[in-house]
């Protein structure tokens, strides 16, 4: 008869504490281990799934990248957003705990902002043309993650359009969050080019998140990234990585990724002298550049200068290469 090792006795010990703290048998657990089969690596991530979930609405091969690098954008979402929950949840956070967080968080944005080039280059133009009006009126700019990224990052005012901030002033109440809400920046981004009116674009999305995104901003009224950071020691609020760190994620979210996105519809969708309107109708000409909207989380982190040229170097350099 094969000897047990005390290690293993060990372990079969507190297995069973555990369970037993639990009301349940270890004996029972240990059968179904024993007849259990072993994990594999594509049952695991669900492999077989996840590569049937490309659905292409026509039959152009392109489509399929389209259709993918959303997909991964997506994910790149649901990992900061992932991060994002814990730093608003973690009342006993640390300077050290944040900048790891935000680590991650700028790690992951940069993933996706290196990986654009990706759609861009790897995506035949002729294509996109004859595919793209069969996906009317779904836009990119339908992502809710992006929109719950935005929040957890920033007090809600800093999504206001800049117009309109003055009107909200003193704690953020319910009340005002909703009214905040009707402002804010990204709604002026879906009007239709001839009218000004909502698009159905907007219409969608808003009859789909609307609610989750005004609760998400009640909730991150006192836990957003820079509420957070407040709650810091005045010690570790001049950390120089951590205020870095804040100020990347800034550029970012608010700069280097919708500047990303800038760049492929100067690309796919800009012929002079005429410009072609995006799906859903989106006005993405004034809603995509930083300098027209001012997204900027922490203001207080930058300049007078930084703050009025907002953008304006990366469009020259990376869209039109000019020299800065």
């Amino acid at each position: 008869m094969m000897e047990l090792k005390p290690e293993l006795i060990e372990r079969i010990r507190k297995l069973d504490e555990k369970y037993e703290a639990m009301g349940q048998s270890l004996v029972s657990y240990l059968d179904g281990l024993l007849y259990a089969d072993y994990l594999t690596y594509w049952d695991y991530i669900h492999l077989d799934t996840l590569l049937s979930l490309q659905t292409p609405k026509t039959s152009i091969p392109d489509e399929q990248v389209f259709i993918m690098y959303h997909q991964i954008t997506e994910l790149h979402f649901k990992l900061a957003l992932h991060e994002l929950r814990q730093l608003s949840e973690n009342h006993k956070l640390t300077a050290d705990d944040m900048l790891k967080s935000l680590g991650r968080i700028n790690r992951y944005m940069n993933a996706l902002i290196d990986s654009f080039d990706i759609m861009v280059e790897g995506m035949d133009p002729a294509q996109f043309h004859k595919f793209r009006m069969s996906l009317l009126p779904a836009s990119g700019f339908q992502s809710g993650q992006y929109r719950m990224i935005e929040i957890y990052c920033t007090e809600f005012i800093n999504l206001v359009l800049s117009d309109h901030r003055s009107g909200f002033t003193g704690y953020p109440t319910d009340t005002m969050i909703e009214q905040m809400y009707n402002f804010i920046y990204w709604k002026t981004g879906a009007t239709e080019l001839s009218t000004g009116k909502k698009t159905l674009t907007l219409k969608q999305f808003e009859l789909k998140y609307s609610n989750e995104l005004i609760e998400l901003a009640k909730k991150c009224r006192m836990d957003n990234l820079w509420s957070r950071f407040k709650s810091l020691t005045e010690n570790d609020q001049k950390n120089s990585q951590l205020i870095d760190a804040l100020k990347m994620l800034d550029l970012n979210v608010n700069v280097n990724w919708p500047l990303s996105h800038y760049k492929s519809a100067v690309r796919y969708l800009q012929k002079d002298p005429e410009d072609i309107a995006a799906t859903g109708g989106t006005n993405w000409q004034k809603y995509l550049p930083p300098r027209f909207q001012k997204r900027i989380f922490y203001p207080s982190l930058w300049n007078a200068e930084e703050i009025e040229n907002w953008g304006k170097n990366w469009v020259r350099s990376v869209v039109f290469g000019e020299k800065k």
